[in-house]
């Protein structure tokens, strides 16, 4: 009898206890609509495909122009937007240094599906 009651305390002590209003879940959040943004060419702004991850806050992409590039994910993106290879994004070439930039935009899969039926991601390979 004290085997089985141990055996209870504990399976009362792993349940996870949960107070308030339950925690909405992100597993679905890539359906839901947003509002678009596209890139500025007087900016220097191109869409861009992810093509390594290069470790800390470096990327290379491929970009409209046909020529892969590195970037820097800045720190407003870095926690907040997670960057995986094959994704498309929004990249800000430097002035100073064409062939470096930084990422402004991530895409996700709708938004992605939505440029291609639209025309956008016309020089892209995919």
């Amino acid at each position: 009898m004290a085997n089985f009651n141990s055996q209870k305390r504990k399976n009362q002590m792993n349940k996870k206890k949960t107070f308030g209003q339950p925690q909405q879940t992100t597993e679905g959040q890539e359906n839901y609509y947003q509002r678009m943004r596209l890139p500025n060419p007087e900016e220097l702004e191109q869409f861009a495909v992810v093509t390594q991850l290069m470790g800390s806050n470096q990327i290379k992409a491929l970009c409209e122009d046909g020529e892969e590039k590195q970037f820097r994910i800045p720190g407003k993106l870095l926690k907040k937007v997670w960057i995986r290879e094959n994704d498309v994004i929004i990249v800000k070439l430097w002035d100073f240094q064409p062939t470096k930039g930084d990422v402004v935009w991530r895409y996700l899969g709708n938004q992605v599906e939505w440029l291609k039926r639209n025309g956008k991601l016309g020089k892209l390979p995919f």
